[in-house]
Order: structure tokens, then C-alpha cells, then sequence
């Protein structure tokens, strides 16, 4: 019997890493645009759902007490709740304060995990590449170029919780080891050949591949192998793909301009940079849905 604080591992589930999946047909739900993507979107949140839950399977084995699971793809309605294990909950919808890190200030929360990630925007073969949405051409903090996976751990730094698994394609893997260091554990699940082309593994086969894998990175946590990724009055600039997104950006009283598709801020902590960069996201997404 568990005494005490349980020991928690988080789970930020993107969808564009997982195994099988190319092309954005299999990661839009169908809601957001037309019906004629349903079935291979259908087919494709299974195959994220079954590899989250293998992250959560392996992590219980390991020694965690409770695995809390953030929807953090598209609308953040993609995870089936009815296929993770016993001792799993599940964070859904869209309005969620921290985003792809929402419940990551859980007590408990001793280790990070990020499945079906993806590479940073702009990224050669990279498959689905991009930074939040597809408007970003570029992120960076403190000079060096991030993905999702940089501004993501940067907010979990800030509860003292390290991310210690990243599963994905192998360009997603070797930049968030990069950046975070070669501790975190990585499950490379496919190939990227070019942005719409992967040699991927079967599903069944990356189930098992994440299940072991997550095995290794509750032990890399309790063990201190891995350290959070801390910020502090760090500089982020960001790089838009078109001039008219860079005004929206410096409406904040933070941001300034710096080019014409670029603006930059001082981020004092972790959870301030997502509270600023969520706030520019969803004007720019508001203003391309005009």
C-alpha cells in the first residue's frame, strides 16, 4: 500500500510521433474540417492510444503509483480514455492554462513523459514538423532553436519535474536529447524519410518498444539521472512565417518587434514563457480563423 505522496509520472501525449502516422489526414480530427479524414484519423488516435497506455504500463511496472495523462494533439480530445491501465487519469479539452503541460504542478509528479512528439518547426524530414501550429517558423530560447519539446519541458522545469522519455521519429528524439540531454530516454518508433514519409514500426511492435522503454525512464528519475530543464530570464524570440503574425505577437506588452516576422521577450520563468507564448498562439490562431 502506497503511503505517503504517491509518485506520479505526467504524460504529455502529442499524436504526430506516434508509430504509422504521415500526413496530416490521420492527426486532424474530423470535427475541424470534413469527414473524409474520419476513418484514418479514427485509426490513428488508437494508435496514439495504445502507446500512451504502453508508456503507462511500463511506468506502473517500474514503480510509479499513478500515471496522469495530459491530451496535449490537436482539440486535446484525441486519447481514449477506456484503453489506458488501472491507476491512469486523463486531462482532455482545450482550455487548459499550461497547455501540453497542464497537471504537470500535480503533487506527486516525480517524472515527465512525452509521447508521439515531434520535430521543431521547419525541421528537414522531420515528420509533421512544427512548433505548436504551422503559422511558427521558429522558437528559440536563449539563441538555440526548440520545438514544442524545449517550451514544454522549460514549464515542467519549473515544478521541478525533469522529462526522462521522449518517444517520436529518430530527428525528434536526437533533438530532444540535444537539448535536454542524453539521459532522457528515447523510443524511436520510425524513420524519417521526408516530412509526409516514415519507415515506421508496427504499432504492436512500438507498444512494446515504449512499454520498455518507459520501464528505464522511471528508473533514470528515481535515480537522478535526469535533471528538470530550469529557465531563468531567458530570451525567447520567435519567428513568424508572415509579417501581419509577428503584429499580432507584439500586442503584448512583453513582446517587442524585431524584424518583420519577429519578436522577442524575457521569459523570467518557465510557466511565464508558456502563459506568454499560449496568450500569442491563440491570437494568431483566432485571426486565421477569420
Amino acid at each position: 500500500m502506497t503511503t505517503g505522496t504517491p509518485r506520479v509520472v505526467y504524460i504529455s501525449a502529442d499524436m504526430e510521433g506516434t508509430a504509422g502516422i504521415v500526413d496530416r489526414v490521420q492527426t486532424t480530427p474530423p470535427w475541424y474540417e470534413d469527414s473524409r479524414g474520419a476513418a484514418e484519423y479514427q485509426r490513428a488516435r488508437e494508435w496514439m492510444s495504445r502507446e500512451v497506455a504502453a508508456a503507462a504500463r511500463g511506468a506502473l511496472a517500474a514503480g510509479a503509483d499513478a500515471v496522469l495523462v495530459n491530451d496535449s494533439h490537436n482539440g486535446m480530445l484525441n486519447v481514449l480514455i477506456d484503453a489506458l491501465p488501472k491507476g491512469c487519469r486523463l486531462i482532455s479539452g482545450h482550455q487548459k492554462p499550461l497547455s501540453m503541460m497542464e497537471g504537470v504542478e500535480t503533487e506527486g509528479v516525480f517524472a515527465a513523459f512525452f509521447t508521439g512528439y515531434h520535430a521543431r518547426a521547419a525541421t528537414a524530414k522531420g515528420i509533421l514538423a512544427h512548433t505548436y501550429i504551422g503559422a511558427v517558423a521558429d522558437v528559440r530560447i536563449n539563441g538555440v532553436s526548440v520545438g514544442e519539446y524545449g517550451v514544454n519541458a522549460a514549464t515542467a522545469g519549473d515544478f521541478g519535474v525533469p522529462v526522462t522519455l521522449v518517444t517520436g521519429d529518430d530527428i525528434t528524439i536526437a533533438q530532444t536529447q540535444s537539448l535536454l540531454g542524453e539521459a532522457v530516454v528515447g523510443a524511436t518508433v520510425k524513420r524519417a524519410i521526408a516530412t509526409m514519409t516514415a519507415d515506421s514500426m508496427r504499432p504492436a511492435d512500438a507498444c512494446e518498444l515504449i512499454e520498455a522503454a518507459a520501464a528505464e525512464a522511471v528508473a533514470a528519475a528515481l535515480e537522478g539521472r535526469v535533471t528538470p530543464f530550469v529557465i531563468t530570464d531567458a530570451r525567447i524570440d520567435v519567428e513568424w512565417n508572415h509579417q501581419t503574425l509577428a503584429d499580432l505577437a507584439e500586442m503584448d506588452p512583453h513582446v517587442e518587434r524585431t524584424g518583420d516576422r519577429s519578436v522577442t521577450w524575457v521569459a523570467p520563468n518557465g510557466v511565464a514563457l508558456m502563459h506568454t507564448w499560449r496568450s500569442m498562439v491563440a491570437r494568431v490562431l483566432a485571426r486565421m480563423a477569420l
